[in-house]
């Protein structure tokens, strides 16, 4: 890659996507493409295909996905592994017909089995059942990793798969229903906040900017407060679901854009088959050797648990006066999700962004959205 290459990233304006954008800008990389969501359904081939004939690019970051948190991936199972298979399969498959050099996929941590040993491991994929409440996004992911070896070990491309952990950052998704974990956390200690110290013109801004199930700023009181409570916000509490004794991972997305290009600029596929297998000037289509996981964890290597995240949330970060109520006849989820990033630094990269200053400065941004 040169700052001349032309890097097409694929879901420029989600979480992903535009720290990728924001890093290769920063390194010089100047000829970037993009398929906003506004002009283009990834889901439809046709679109995908005439957008790779008319751009050409020469790198791919599919960083386009549909995501979520577990009521999400629990309520909307066939989008999510429908959407998510239609807007892989569509961009992996052109990747390949346009003869683009390096593509780099983007997966998820859920790929590993409900009760992998931790920290999980490359090769711990496939050796035990998913957990249920996302279990169509998994295989979804789970059936990219294999698109991207399979295409590499028939056609000889260079396309690699990477698995982030739990991520955040600027440009999160804070809706109360589709949002993930820690964002989630984020927007309802905020609006406790403002309910706790009588502020409602900063809920009304809030819910201007973000109407929880059709209620915006302009509701009357009681409808908002109806609605907030719904989901666990009051004056004096924040109601969160489960025990908060599961861990999580939780990397910044500026980290996460950072490994993806250092990546895409450092490492082959054939790489991975020297470092993994001893495949030395492999011949494709590859045939007699088993190569699998070959995907990439990228992670901190530390987790925390929900509780004490809550709890840094609340007292270090938003610095709401109430308490956190659990309610513990709501589900947990998958106990613990740690990766194992041996591989990836042992590949020359590690995270560098401190978590307790990497969540203020995500609640100093959200402020300003």
């Amino acid at each position: 890659m040169d700052v001349n290459t032309k890097i097409y990233v694929a879901g420029s304006g989600g979480l992903v996507g535009s720290a990728i954008v924001r890093n290769l800008e920063s390194k010089g990389y100047k000829n970037l493409v993009f398929t906003p969501h506004s002009e283009y359904d990834l889901r439809n081939q046709n679109t995908v295909r005439d957008f790779f004939e008319r751009e050409k690019p020469e790198v791919v970051f599919t960083a386009a996905a549909k995501v979520g948190g577990i009521v999400a991936n629990n309520t909307y199972r066939a989008e999510f592994i429908y959407d998510n298979l239609q807007i892989q399969n569509n961009i992996i498959h052109q990747s390949y017909l346009s003869g683009v050099k390096k593509l780099l996929f983007l997966g998820s941590s859920c790929i590993y089995p409900k009760n992998s040993p931790q920290p999980m491991k490359e090769e711990y994929l496939l050796t035990s059942e998913l957990e249920y409440t996302n279990e169509p996004y998994a295989v979804a992911k789970i059936a990219g990793i294999k698109m991207i070896e399979s295409y590499n070990l028939q056609y000889g491309t260079d396309f690699l798969a990477v698995m982030p952990t739990n991520l955040y950052g600027y440009n999160d998704n804070f809706d109360l229903e589709k949002s993930h974990v820690l964002p989630a956390l984020i927007r309802k200690m905020h609006l406790a906040k403002a309910l706790n110290e009588d502020v409602f013109c900063f809920i009304r801004q809030d819910l201007n900017k973000m109407p929880v199930e059709g209620i915006d700023g302009s509701a009357e009181k009681a409808d908002i407060v109806r609605v907030l409570k719904k989901y666990g916000i009051s004056k004096n509490k924040v109601v969160l679901w489960g025990s908060g004794k599961p861990r999580r991972e939780f990397l910044h997305a500026d980290d996460l854009a950072d490994a993806c290009v250092y990546i895409a600029e450092n490492i082959d596929f054939e790489d991975i088959l020297k470092k993994n297998f001893n495949i030395e000037n492999p011949e494709f289509p590859l045939t007699d050797k088993e190569v699998r996981n070959t995907h990439i964890n990228i992670g901190t290597g530390k987790d925390i648990s929900i509780k004490e995240l809550a709890e840094l949330i609340k007292n270090e970060v938003v610095e709401f006066n109430g308490e956190i109520v659990w309610d513990e006849s709501m589900p947990d989820g998958t106990y613990q999700k740690l990766l194992d990033v041996s591989k990836l630094r042992e590949l020359g990269w590690s995270a560098k962004t401190d978590f307790l200053s990497g969540l203020k400065d995500v609640y100093q941004k959200y402020k300003q959205y």
